[in-house]
Order: C-alpha cells, then structure tokens, then sequence
C-alpha cells in the first residue's frame, strides 16, 4: 500500500497526517480552520486519496502558520508515500470547470520542486480565511513533494468557486500522476533512471 503518516510540531502548528494514495476518498479533517476542512475533504474525495488530518494550531494569531505547514506536511506525505516513484504516470493534468469558473492544473512528479500560480482571487477573504495563504499552501506542497504544479484561472470572478476549483483540479491532476501505468510498473517514469 502506498501511504505515509507525517507528524510534524514546531513552536506554531502541531500537525498529523495520514495518505493512502490507493484509497476511496475518505477523509477525517479538523485543521482549526473551516474553509480549508472543506477544500481538503473535496481534494480527498476528488483525488480518491484516503486523508487523515489533524492540526492544532495558532489560529488566534491567524491562519497562515495552520494553512502553510499542513500544505508542507501534506507534500511530505505524498513523496513518501511515492518512494522511488516506480510505475506511476507521473504527469497528469486537468480542466475543471465550476459554474462560469474554469481552472487547468498540471503536475510533474519530477523530484524538482516549482509552483505557477496563475490564480487571480478578487477578494481577500472567503469568510474568515485570507485568499492569499491559498498560494502559501501549495508552495509549501511543491517543496515537500519535489514537483513541478501549475494552475491557471482561464475564467471566473468567484472567490470561493475560483479556490474550490483549483482544489478539486490539482486533486485529480495529483490522482493521474500518481496512479500506476501498468505497462510500465517496474519502470521509473524517466530516461535518468531516477526521479
């Protein structure tokens, strides 16, 4: 089973996650922040990843140390869970469109890690939660997981579709990327041998 477990605790945040890339899309989520609760339980089930995530954090403060750290362990989580990355596609990608949004997302599990943020959020906030610390989040993931993710707004003036959608289209970009091809599952997906 390709899964991992991430603890991880610093001065700010007090994070546990468990992966299971092979899963149902299950997810148990309690970040002290509700609006990502919600984008991470559309990544579970959108992705098909069976998520864990449990995390304490300063929330008084604001929500960026709780919103940047569980993107870093969540990227953790993901290289381990691939190892030596043999058998997977590797590349996958996705259009998703949610009402007059459409968002495209494509990844790269390269071993080399870069974000192209291409989202344009008219609003700071989406109730409680800053729409800036959504870029936060996925730098922190790429750096983690060693790939390369880009995701582009084509349309949209909708905040919370804007954010939902790139949620939901970077899930199953991930989900393609990782699944295994099977006429190549002794294979590592490069011609350096090594990802």
């Amino acid at each position: 089973m390709r899964s991992a477990e991430i603890k991880r605790t610093t001065a700010e945040t007090d994070i546990y996650i468990s992966l299971n890339l092979d899963g149902s899309g299950k997810s148990e989520i309690n970040s002290g922040v509700g609006f990502l609760d919600h984008m991470l339980t559309l990544f579970a089930s959108h992705g098909r990843f069976d998520l864990i995530v449990k995390c304490k954090g300063d929330t008084y403060v604001d929500f960026h140390h709780t919103t940047e750290d569980i993107g870093i362990s969540l990227g953790k989580a993901f290289y381990d869970a691939l190892g030596d990355k043999k058998g997977i596609h590797r590349y996958g990608d996705c259009f998703l469109p949610m009402d007059e949004t459409l968002i495209l997302s494509a990844v790269d599990f390269s071993g080399r890690d870069f974000l192209e943020f291409g989202l344009k959020i008219p609003t700071q906030k989406v109730g409680e939660f800053d729409t800036e610390l959504v870029e936060e989040f996925w730098l922190g993931f790429v750096r983690q997981a060693q790939c390369s993710l880009h995701i582009r707004q084509l349309s949209g003036k909708n905040s919370h579709h804007i954010i939902e959608g790139a949620f939901k289209s970077v899930a199953r970009s991930l989900r393609m990327a990782v699944s295994i091809d099977e006429d190549f599952a002794n294979e590592i997906p490069s011609t350096k041998g090594v990802l």
